[in-house]
């Protein structure tokens, strides 16, 4: 296994010192590192994976030196059109070197939303014409890969290191950002939905958020037919709802979301606005953190999320911090027009021995659509 302290002076040798991206599982303890020993301007978290190329190529512009993008392979397809009309050397010929986590590799198990996507991540780098490594898991030979990428940068190409599980040593987070927030993300969740009307349906985002949702429902012996979990494809759970509100409109549909995922595609708060379903309450459990991948920061406590939906067009807004302000709303929100939001703050973290799903995914979509035609 490589040591990240080893991994990143490598990279600064070479030329490399400037990080932007998502934080991946397989990359937690890369990202930790960087968190640890970069400052604010050399490490950016971004909203998504296209939005970190184009840090990277604002920083190649002003520096004539490229930047490390780092992401899970689930954020291929927002590079894609960056990478595409922003980077190509047929176009602006930018240097960017991306740092890749192989979810779903073949051969290797995992949850079902990574699969295809393993499938397809050396092969969408191959059509986007990008040269690539998978980083060898001896320092020895990742160091020699590593120049092999600097070269390709200082040809102006992309080059990409791609990243298999258990690549890298452990390194825990250090400068850990620490709220006093008291409710749990789970007891939010629960709160939430033990007050669900019994047509209202709930579409769950990528994460933690899913995860506990279904562990409620298991525990209350209740089944899963009302809720979506949206296991994949982060940052859309809200528009999923969307359409469930608007095709259904005397139906509530809540969408439970996170901050990362609201965060990374936010314009579509102004399209849920707009389109103005009455029946829709965006709850947005927000701990300031990518929770599912090493408890990475995100700029969620740090922005007003409602002065933000109010400003797009939600009828109403709410922020609590606890329960019992929590239930208030909830006593009231049938009587709300929507769109509607609810920011509830919440602590960092969750139960170690928290589960899985473990229906599939089509089955899960199965019991929805049967439970959306009663």
């Amino acid at each position: 296994m490589i040591n990240p302290k080893f991994f990143i002076e490598t990279l600064k040798e070479n030329g490399i010192d400037c990080f932007a991206g998502v934080p991946d599982s397989l990359l937690k303890n890369i990202c930790a590192y960087i968190t640890d020993y970069s400052d604010a301007a050399h490490n950016i978290i971004a909203a998504n994976e296209g939005a970190a190329i184009g840090i990277a190529a604002g920083h190649y512009l002003a520096t004539g030196k490229p930047a490390c993008v780092y992401m899970q392979n689930s954020g291929e397809g927002n590079i894609i059109n960056p990478l595409a009309s922003l980077t190509d050397q047929e176009v602006y010929n930018i240097p960017v070197l991306l740092l890749i986590g192989w979810r779903g590799r073949p051969g290797v198990h995992d949850e079902p939303q990574h699969v295809k996507q393993g499938k397809v991540t050396t092969g969408l780098l191959n059509v986007m014409g990008v040269n690539y490594e998978v980083l060898s898991k001896e320092e020895d030979k990742a160091a020699k890969q590593i120049e092999k990428a600097a070269k390709a940068l200082a040809n102006k190409e992309v080059f990409a290191l791609v990243i298999e599980k258990d690549t890298f040593e452990d390194h825990k987070l250090q400068n850990v950002e620490v709220n006093n927030l008291t409710m749990t993300r789970e007891e939010a969740i629960q709160t939430v939905a033990a007050a669900l009307g019994e047509k209202d349906c709930i579409v769950s985002t990528t994460g933690m958020i899913s995860r506990e949702l279904f562990e409620y429902r298991a525990a209350m012996n209740q089944g899963h037919e009302r809720d979506f979990l949206t296991v994949g494809s982060m940052g859309h759970a809200s528009q999923i709802a969307l359409g469930i509100a608007l095709a259904q409109p005397e139906r509530r549909v809540w969408c439970f979301d996170g901050d990362g995922a609201a965060i990374m595609h936010m314009g579509s708060m102004a399209i849920v606005a707009n389109k103005a379903p009455k029946n829709y309450v965006h709850v947005v459990f927000n701990n300031g953190a990518h929770d599912s991948v090493g408890g990475q920061p995100t700029v969620g406590l740090k922005i007003d999320l409602p002065a933000v939906a109010k400003a797009v067009g939600y009828k109403a807004t709410y922020s609590v911090d606890n329960k019992e302000e929590l239930n208030a709303i909830l006593e009231n929100v049938y009587s709300f027009e929507g769109p509607t939001l609810v920011e509830i703050k919440v602590k960092k973290g969750n139960r170690k021995d928290l589960g899985r799903p473990t229906t599939t995914p089509v089955q899960n979509k199965e019991a929805l659509m049967q439970f959306l035609k009663k």
